[in-house]
This record gives C-alpha cells, sequence and structure tokens, in this order.
C-alpha cells in the first residue's frame, strides 16, 4: 500500500505521520502539497492521509479553511471513487467539515487543550470488518490525545445510524476497556473516539496512532491500529 501524506499551511504531525509509515510500517510515502491537484499516482488500493495539527491557523473553526485547499477537490473525489482516507487529529475535522465524514468536532467540554495519553477500545468496524477476531476487538490501546477541538457531535438520527451500520471505529474507555464517562477527555458523544463512513473507505479518529509506533517511543500500540484498521479496510473495498 502506498500512502499521500497532505501537508496545509499549519500542519505539525505530518513528518511524524511520513516516519511512522515509511519507517515503524515499512510503506511507500509521498508527501502532498495542500495546493497539488493531481492524485494521479495513488489508487483506490492506496490511501491518502490528512494529518494533525492547525491548518490555517486554525482560524474561523478548525478545518473549515483547509476544506476549501485544491487538493481536498481530489481528495473528496479520489474518497467518493473508493480510495481509503485517513484524517488523523486536524485531519478528522477536516474530514467533517468536507462532508466526507458526519458530524462535527466542538470545543473540549472543559474549554482546555488536552494532551496526554489514554486509552481507547475498538467498536463496531471492527466487528463488522475483521471477522471475528475477538483477540483484535478485545484489546484496549493506550494512545496520545493534543486536542483543543475534539469533542465529537453530531444529533441523534446520526449517532443511531453509526451505531447500526458499524461505523464507530473506537470509543474511549479506562485501562480495563470499560467504556465509561470518567474515560471521556473532551466530552465527545457515546465516548466516540473514531469513526468511518457507510462505504468504510473514510476514516477519522481524534487521538494520534502515529505517535506510538515505536519501540524508542516505549509504545507501539499506534502501529497496531495503523496496521489493523487498514487490513480490516481491504475485504470492504
Amino acid at each position: 500500500m502506498k500512502f499521500g501524506v497532505v501537508v496545509f499551511p499549519g500542519s505539525n504531525c505530518d513528518r511524524d505521520m511520513q516516519d511512522a509509515l515509511s519507517v515503524d510500517l515499512q510503506q511507500e510515502v509521498i508527501m502532498l502539497w495542500h495546493k497539488s491537484e493531481d492524485l494521479s499516482a495513488f489508487t483506490k488500493d492506496d490511501c491518502i492521509v490528512l494529518p494533525g495539527g492547525f491548518s490555517y491557523g486554525d482560524y474561523l473553526r478548525c478545518g473549515a479553511i483547509a476544506r476549501f485547499s485544491p487538493i481536498m477537490q481530489k481528495v473528496i473525489e479520489f474518497a467518493h471513487a473508493g480510495g481509503k482516507v485517513l484524517g488523523v487529529c486536524n485531519g478528522f475535522q477536516i474530514l467533517c467539515e468536507s462532508g466526507l465524514l458526519p458530524g462535527a468536532l466542538l470545543r473540549n467540554e472543559k474549554q482546555k487543550f488536552i494532551c496526554k495519553n489514554l486509552y481507547l477500545k475498538p467498536d463496531g468496524f471492527y466487528k463488522e470488518t475483521i471477522m471475528g477476531d475477538e483477540a483484535v476487538y478485545q484489546e484496549v490501546y493506550k494512545i496520545p490525545i493534543a486536542h483543543g477541538e475534539g469533542r465529537y457531535h453530531a444529533d441523534e438520527k446520526v449517532l443511531d445510524e453509526l451505531e447500526a451500520n458499524g461505523q464507530i471505529i473506537f470509543r474511549y474507555c479506562n485501562e480495563k476497556g470499560e467504556v465509561v464517562p470518567e474515560a471521556n477527555p473532551n466530552g465527545s458523544v457515546r465516548n466516540i473516539a473514531g469513526i468511518c463512513n457507510k462505504n468504510r473507505n473514510v476514516f477519522g479518529m481524534m487521538p494520534h496512532p502515529e505517535r506510538a509506533c515505536s519501540a524508542a517511543l516505549g509504545n507501539e500500540d499506534g502501529k497496531k491500529i495503523l496496521t489493523s484498521l487498514l487490513m480490516a479496510a481491504q475485504p470492504v473495498l
């Protein structure tokens, strides 16, 4: 699989993502400037990544300006044609702003920027795609977060559809894997930490798996997430 990592003005996790994919996962990575309109090097078996950071300084609203970058129209077309797209943190915000994922990311419940390690538990997406691999589904992942606007919100109809369609990727949980209010860092509805679209080729999550991909960092749970997430998508696409 080949990866394209988009670089927006204000991106600050693009090189982290490049390093995690190329060094830790041993995958080919092409860096893509936001003004580029050429994705001809990628097929639907590849993946475009929208990294974390503060695209365009987070002016107006997180992801709202990046949504209009020249490359985003091509990313939207790529996604609609079946190509895989992954948005992490600010990338998740951009995916919601562009309409590739439902809902929105609001300011954290306590109105403070949060930067810490926490725990995630796989949810419906994994049940639907990993075909009964309980070892993966039951695993609890320790992953860093770093955001000020990470509170996922959608109306009840959308939330019920996400649940029914198995579109929730991860929920915030405690170290034991219990999805409880106390484990929710930002007030996200239903403890949602990440979702996918109905076709299961567009993924968004607030936590940063690319920051937990190396033994040198003392944590390789992010490597497990990136590997299982993209492998799980293969049969669906």
